[in-house]
């Protein structure tokens, strides 16, 4: 029986696996700093949704993950007092 992990590894040998693996870790890491930057701020998703001016399920399906467009994202990142950084991979 191959565990988790296993199956994974094996999977990632896909080039084309890896790369939408990596673009779906991307976005999960996102959503997990937005969201734990809003707790930070003690602000609810009504709060920042209303700062940022978007929807609070815009908000929580960032949260969560989902995609979005890069003038939602900035919103939000500005009502949270971040700005976004590009480097090199």
């Amino acid at each position: 029986m191959r565990t988790f992990a296993s199956h994974i590894e094996q999977k990632l040998k896909d080039e084309r696996f890896r790369k939408m693996f990596e673009e779906e870790k991307q976005m999960a890491e996102l959503a997990v700093s937005l969201a734990l930057a809003r707790d930070k701020s003690g602000k609810s998703q009504q709060d920042i949704a209303k700062e940022a001016r978007i929807t609070q399920q815009q908000l929580s399906r960032l949260e969560n993950g989902a995609r979005c467009n890069v003038n939602t994202l900035l919103k939000v990142c500005k009502a949270l007092g971040l700005t976004l950084e590009l480097k090199e991979a």
